[in-house]
């Protein structure tokens, strides 16, 4: 899964556009109250009361052997609170992976600030539903899922039909699902053949997610699912992309708490934040 440069964070610079556009003048009143970078997840919450997570990419953050390396990764430490959002935003994409996630934190915050406030145009948010639990799979579908998502990945096994689990790290993976794994190299020639494709919405931050939906072919179903893609879903359905299954944060200093105790989405879910689901709506013709 190269990256390639023509696309290199393309969803996540046009949500940015989206929403600067949106949100107008409101957006450069909010600041960020709290940040917080946990085990598995870091996130934030913003002046308005809204939060927002993403996926905390220990792994690809080598400085974190030690303190003086740590330190020139997050040189702002304990001077961001009160920061500007927008601020956030413009550091996303500098190529720090800490900046990025809690950019991706604010996005997704912001996001749910807007759909506080505005009408959903193009889609629908169901809340309370786990997407990965309403999947349709035809015994002849060919899936692929990208990324070691473990709950969906026991649903295959049961279901005693081949697919294939792209993943970066095969250490994720069990001894009995190894048989399934298909390494990053493959994925020009595994993907294109997929009816299903259920992509862990980390993928924004390694930046894999736009070279992935290049190869999908025409009429797949598409998944990208994860509290990582709780944001506006324009970007991603003009990509091929059927359904988002992110998290809406309800209580956003319970689920800080919570991360910050090094919690994951099995301590949060249903306790300040509850998982939904975001469908492109088709358009009608109007009588």
């Amino acid at each position: 899964m190269e990256k390639n440069e023509a696309v290199q964070d393309a969803i996540l610079r046009e949500t940015t556009h989206r929403l600067r556009s949106l949100l107008g003048a409101e957006m450069e009143e909010i600041t960020v109250e709290r940040v917080v970078l946990g085990l598995f997840f870091s996130g934030v919450k913003l002046s308005n009361g809204h939060g927002g997570i993403c996926f905390t990419p220990i792994k690809s953050i080598p400085e974190a052997v030690c303190c003086p390396s740590s330190a020139k990764v997050m040189p702002d430490s304990g001077r961001m609170k009160g920061e500007k959002v927008t601020s956030f935003l413009d550091n996303m994409l500098a190529g720090n992976p800490l900046r990025k996630t809690i950019g991706i934190a604010a996005l997704n915050a912001l996001s749910s600030a807007y759909w506080a406030g505005k009408p959903q145009v193009g889609y629908r948010i169901r809340t309370d539903v786990d997407v990965l639990d309403n999947i349709d799979l035809p015994d002849e579908a060919n899936v692929a899922v990208v990324g070691a998502l473990i709950p969906f990945v026991k649903v295959l096994k049961k279901r005693g039909r081949p697919f294939s689990i792209l993943e970066l790290d095969p250490r994720t993976l069990k001894e009995d699902e190894m048989p399934f794994f298909v390494p990053p190299e493959k994925a020009a020639e595994k993907i294109p053949q997929a009816d299903l494709l259920v992509i862990t919405g980390t993928t924004l931050i390694n930046d894999t997610l736009a070279g992935i939906l290049q190869l999908k072919k025409p009429g797949a179903r598409v998944i990208v699912v994860g509290p990582t893609a709780s944001m506006l879903p324009d970007a991603f359905f003009e990509r091929g992309v059927t359904v988002l299954g992110g998290i809406t944060v309800t209580d956003p200093d319970r689920v800080l708490d919570v991360i910050a105790e090094g919690g994951s989405g099995y301590h949060f879910f249903g306790k300040g934040a509850e998982r939904t689901a975001i469908e492109a709506v088709p358009a009608t013709c109007c009588e």
